[in-house]
């Protein structure tokens, strides 16, 4: 078995960055869930089997933190600094509120419009794009070595989290309008 304790990226073996390869991640995490897995346990005494669940899900909390790049983020942000920073805290950037609410907006007037599917579209594809950018961002902004700035990765970790809950939202409004056909 391993060090239960180690951050989520030693326990993959990855450098403690924001930027990773996810092939490699994903290679890693089968690798290491074949060798913690509790059915390899199966006839194990009863320390063992419990040790084996408790690594195999240690291994799948890290995998899941570091695969979607907000947890990875927020992981990483507390990693560096020692500071989890407030949740409650929001963004403060008056032109990318304005933008959410239009984005909303959108999101609700392509539910009565003659092709609500193009609506949703168009606000999907400019939330994929502010999505991208962000994590474009929290790439640069959180390299450890020559670029950490954790005020200006809080700011873009809150934003990001605006942009999940609108695409949240336009795929629940998909789902919908899915349902209804």
């Amino acid at each position: 078995m391993f060090d239960l304790h180690q951050n989520h990226f030693r326990l993959f073996g990855l450098p403690e960055r924001f930027a990773l390869d996810l092939n490699e991640l994903s290679e890693r995490y089968l690798r290491l869930r074949q060798t913690v897995h509790p059915d390899l346990y199966a006839t194990a005494g009863d320390r063992e089997k419990r040790l084996s669940l408790q690594a195999s899900t240690r291994v799948n909390e890290a995998y899941q933190t570091l695969k979607d790049p907000l947890a990875r983020a927020r992981y990483l942000l507390t990693l560096l600094t020692g500071d989890q920073g407030n949740d409650q805290e929001t963004t403060k950037d008056m032109a990318f509120l304005l933008e959410q609410m239009e984005l909303r907006e959108a999101l609700a007037a392509a539910r009565d419009a003659s092709d609500p599917f193009a609506g949703l579209a168009a606000v999907r594809d400019r939330l994929s794009r502010q999505s991208l950018y962000l994590i474009t961002q929290l790439a640069v902004f959180l390299e450890p070595v020559s670029g950490l700035d954790p005020e200006a990765a809080r700011e873009l970790i809150r934003k990001l989290q605006f942009v999940r809950k609108c695409e949240a939202e336009a795929e629940a409004l998909e789902a919908e309008l899915d349902e209804a056909l």
